[in-house]
């Protein structure tokens, strides 16, 4: 489903990403892990269309999406802070978005399972960031796509709702989907991934399954794993 053929991208002098590979092909949970700087972020907007690299290409349903936009109606995303204009109420930005992506959507579902209800008429800049978030979650997971990207998705979030998102992108695995999740709450990553994607100074320095990392590092967990591979 994604391939990525060594890709190199570079801001100014410095290289953030330098000739990574590798293939996102079966459904399951991907956690794209790194130190801040390592290039996350920039491979999930390269990913997304939003930044070309300089070098390489990357494939989605085996075409390159330098040469098209139409892919991403097969992606879900939940950008780490999404901007939308603060005068608006959540049942427009909802029906803006379906507008938008002219697909069929299940968002009264998901505005159920986040108490949202109460919420519909509020504009969303008097909103808490937790309630944002959960809009911001309703977004994402209201279309039936293949692909999921996760930037950041717990920021905010009470513990039942992180109970609830947890449930949801289990379902969505289940569904058969492929989810891609950056997050620094390694507890999250140690729970829901089944593979783990690590960037280093913009290449990718593991990927595998948690076990294996584990077993390549020495460590009991993902987080003296991680650990073990930033030590001087």
């Amino acid at each position: 489903m994604i391939a990525v053929q060594h890709i190199g991208k570079s801001f100014g002098k410095l290289t953030v990403l330098d000739d990574i590979s590798f293939e996102v092909n079966n459904p399951g949970i991907f956690a794209v892990l790194g130190p801040n700087g390592s290039g996350k972020t920039t491979f999930l907007k390269i990913l997304l269309g939003m930044v070309i690299p300089e070098t390489g290409k990357m494939l989605f349903d085996g075409k390159d999406i330098s040469r098209s936009f139409k892919y991403r109606n097969k992606i879900g995303y939940l950008p780490q802070v999404a901007q939308f204009p603060d005068n608006l109420t959540v049942v427009e930005i909802i029906n803006m978005i379906k507008n938008i992506r002219q697909q069929p959507a299940h968002s009264e579902q998901l505005i159920s399972l986040f108490g949202l209800a109460k919420s519909l008429d509020k504009k969303l800049g008097t909103l808490s960031g937790g309630t944002r978030q959960k809009v911001n979650i309703v977004l994402t997971f209201m279309f039936d796509n293949p692909v999921i990207v996760l930037d950041e998705p717990t920021a905010g979030l009470d513990p039942v709702s992180l109970i609830k998102l947890k449930d949801l992108i289990q379902q969505e695995k289940n569904a058969g989907k492929i989810i891609l999740i950056t997050s620094h709450i390694m507890g999250l990553v140690e729970e829901l991934a089944d593979e783990i994607i690590f960037l280093l100074e913009g290449q990718i320095f593991f990927k595998g399954t948690l076990e294996d990392l584990k077993s390549k590092t020495g460590s009991e967990d993902l987080e003296h794993s991680i650990a073990t591979i930033l030590e001087p």
